[in-house]
């Protein structure tokens, strides 16, 4: 690829200019033209790199299926998974036979110690429970892992949609979902009465259940979420529901419970007022819902199409099903994702990338200790230690050094369920064992064939899976103004979670520990409230009204925000290094455009992205990042750069007065 044609100048709309529409002017012509696949409920940039990487594996595992290497055990075990979800005349043939054993089993269900033993065997069969289990290292002694305890019990996807009455239709379509699910299942009795009234009985369970979630923006609280407890401090929050006996169904070890960090501990003390006998006909359904609910996606036709009808159509107004053997990918993926990863990057990932992405990186890593050095706001202290955290700093990039090990699960091409159950019991006793363990630094939380990154504070570390090294986030031959703009921001944004409003109460070594003095934390957050008060009044299109919830989207905003700016510091550190001057010589023009405003152009091409109503809606409700148009635009409103690389002035749009402009990092 050239340099000139990284920008796809041709495809911006000149009828609306960069200083009023940034998003608009680089992608209008697209947003018109483009459709959303019938399957999917986004379309853009990201969008495109995962169906990319999706036909990449797909090829992989189809090999594996039809030619695996010999004496590769993996490759077959890959195979097997694929061809169990690719047997339809089998799995049509089993229809509800599957759910036989554990329906029976929550049939015996007569007690509240029966139903935590009965939650707790289901527990390993991948089946959803009232608490939700994860193991990471511990944010307050992170050279150690823990087991973290979060709230659950919900099928809708938040405890909004049970309350708020702008969900009433879906809270309808939901308990018809639930009815139509009991009815395939064999549970409707003498006829629909009976699926109806199972239907509603855990619709007004989980309304109960809902009442003592917390919301989303507590959720995100660190220091409110972090509530080391023994064992018995926990079971005295929840007496009623035997957490040994659960424990030990779900054949976790002893150790796994003897401490505990439960995220939202009145959330315990909540369900204990509906672990009651008068209410276990409720929890039974509620239970045969949850059984049903995890097998769906590998049962009969008729299962797969109701559930896509509510989760997919409903939820995010997808049109159709994805097709059966994009389904398959995902399944083999989830359940043997590193395997599959260690044949993806050995076509897929040039070393090439990985040493141009190690300058970027050094690059955004020296912009931030320079920005962090500059700061008016904060003292000479608390910059000494951002300065020290910003040091330990790991990044990853491409793909782990030591691939996931999947010599204990075993697979049956005409097995599909039981594949599923078996690679989910796996991956728990992955998990469970770390328990005691020394932390492994090696680790990887997506896949190389994800197109991602992430930031995880308890370890420092910055990932990008291979699969992002790709354009338009990254070009390997294209000129620094477009990588910096792109890839550069995303690395930026990862670095700014260790900074943003939550990642900032960790410090270098991981642990959830207060390195701010009082003064500058409390600067810190009159910043962050005026960027939380800029995106609560904005409302994308599609969202009939609905605003941006600043508050739980504050975290990413700052990542994107800082990631753009220090991006920015970053691309003229590399100019300087390169000798460039900063004038605006023809010379150093590509596409009749500067380097400056190339690198705000390619921000804005990477961010290109559509995204269906009853999606945008959802996405509103539940996801902590802003609408694509606003990941854009209001990022750039408060970057000086911006209105020096097109001479955005008072009376354009996308003018911010500069005693409004937020910068943090």
């Amino acid at each position: 690829m050239s340099h000139s044609d990284a920008l796809d100048i041709d495809a911006f709309d000149p009828g609306v200019r960069p200083q009023d529409d940034l998003f608009r002017h680089v992608n209008g012509p697209w947003l018109r033209e483009a459709t959303i696949a019938p399957d999917r409920a986004t379309a853009g940039a990201f969008v495109t790199l995962v169906d990319e990487a999706e036909a990449v594996v797909r090829s992989i595992v189809e090999t594996c299926r039809d030619s695996p290497a010999d004496g590769d055990d993996e490759q077959r075990k890959i195979g097997d998974l694929y061809a169990s979800f690719m047997d339809e005349e089998r799995i049509e043939a089993l229809g509800a036979d599957p759910l036989a054993d554990d329906l029976a089993r929550v049939d015996d269900v007569r007690t509240v110690p029966a139903f935590a033993r009965t939650l707790g065997h289901l527990e390993r069969l991948g089946v959803s429970s009232v608490i939700g289990l994860y193991i990471a290292p511990d944010r307050g002694q992170p050279d150690r892992y823990v087991v973290n305890a979060v709230q659950s019990g919900l099928g809708l996807p938040d405890e909004a949609y049970y309350r708020e009455e702008g969900f009433a239709e879906v809270r309808s379509a939901y308990a018809e979902h639930l009815r139509t699910m009991f009815a395939l299942a064999g549970l409707d009795g003498d006829g629909e009465d009976a699926a109806a009234a199972r239907a509603e009985r855990v619709l007004d369970l989980e309304t109960r259940i809902a009442a003592h979630h917390w919301d989303r923006v507590s959720c995100r609280d660190a220091q409110k979420t972090y509530n080391l407890l023994s064992l018995e401090q926990l079971q005295a929050l929840v007496p009623s529901f035997d957490l040994t006996t659960w424990a030990r169904a779900a054949q976790m070890p002893d150790a796994v419970l003897a401490e505990v960090v439960m995220a939202q501990p009145s959330f315990l003390e909540g369900l204990e007022t509906l672990l009651t006998d008068d209410l276990l006909p409720s929890w039974r359904d509620w239970l045969r819902w949850n059984v049903v609910h995890a097998a769906a996606p590998y049962l009969s036709s008729a299962f797969v199409e109701a559930n896509f009808a509510f989760y997919g159509r409903t939820l995010s107004g997808t049109d159709e099903l994805r097709p059966r053997w994009k389904r398959g990918v995902g399944f083999v993926e989830s359940a043997m994702g590193e395997a599959v990863g260690r044949l993806y990057v050995r076509s897929e990932y040039p070393e090439t990338a990985r040493a141009r992405m190690d300058v970027l990186i050094a690059d955004l890593v020296e912009a931030y200790r320079r920005s962090i050095g500059e700061l008016t706001w904060m003292s000479e202290a608390t910059k000494a230690e951002a300065l020290a955290k910003l040091e330990a700093f790991t990044p990853k990039i491409g793909h782990p050094e030591r691939f996931k090990d999947y010599s204990a699960l075993e697979t049956d091409p005409t097995d599909l369920v039981g594949n599923a159950r078996r690679a989910l019991a796996v991956a728990m006793d992955r998990e469970l064992a770390k328990i005691g363990s020394p932390i492994d630094r090696d680790e990887w939380y997506m896949t190389p064939q994800t197109v991602n990154a992430y930031y995880n504070p308890t370890m420092n570390e910055i990932v990008f899976p291979a699969a992002i090294l790709q354009p338009p986030f990254f070009h390997a031959e294209a000129d620094d103004a477009v990588n910096y703009g792109a890839i550069g921001a995303v690395i930026g944004h990862e670095i700014g979670h260790g900074f943003d409003d939550q990642g900032s109460q960790y410090d270098g070594t991981g642990a959830l520990r207060n390195w701010w003095t009082d003064d500058d934390r409390a600067a810190f957050e009159r910043l962050t409230a005026d960027l939380v008060a800029q995106y609560d009044v904005l409302s994308p299109e599609g969202a009939d009204g609905q605003t941006v919830n600043g508050s739980l989207t504050i975290g990413e905003n700052i990542g994107d925000l800082g990631g753009l700016g220090i991006a920015f510091k970053a691309f003229r550190i590399a100019q300087e290094r390169d000798g460039a001057d900063r004038g605006d010589g023809a010379g150093r023009r590509l596409g009749g455009l500067t380097p400056e405003q190339r690198f705000f152009l390619s921000w804005a091409q990477a961010w290109q992205g559509k995204v269906r109503p009853a999606e945008t809606v959802r996405r509103l409700t539940v996801d902590p990042h802003s609408p694509p148009e606003f990941r854009c635009n209001q990022v750039v409103r408060n970057i000086d750069a911006f209105y020096e690389a097109f001479d955005v002035a008072e009376g354009d749009a996308l003018w911010l007065a500069p005693g409004e402009r937020v910068t943090i990092w």
